[in-house]
């Protein structure tokens, strides 16, 4: 598993978002959005998006669930990527779940 945590400020939290769902999505082949998810309340916005892709170094497939929460002029984002790794009882290859976030990075990389 690993974890992606940025805090934007004076950002559009609906661009924000469309550009990592286009950013994830034409960002390998074998990507696809699995769920979405989202809520307002209180002045409040919350969007949960749920990736998946294959990992060609693990040889296997992986998830990556991104939270993006917006209260005031602040929108949190939390990232964090599962699956990755072939071992029964610990992790061995993350390979591929560290790449699936510096894809992340790289899409967030003029917004911060």
């Amino acid at each position: 598993m690993a974890k992606l945590e940025r805090t934007f400020y004076h950002n559009d939290f609906d661009r924000l978002l469309e550009k990592i769902e286009e950013g994830i999505i034409n960002g390998s082949v074998s990507a696809s959005m699995e769920d979405q998810s989202d809520f307002e309340a209180g002045g409040s916005r919350c969007s949960v998006r749920v990736f998946e892709r294959y990992s060609w170094s693990g040889g296997n497939r992986l998830s990556m669930s991104v939270t993006l929460f917006q209260a005031g002029e602040e929108i949190h984002l939390s990232a964090i990527t599962a699956g990755g790794s072939q071992a029964v009882f610990w992790k061995l290859n993350t390979i591929g779940e560290e790449s699936f976030l510096e894809k992340l990075e790289e899409i967030l990389e003029d917004e911060l």
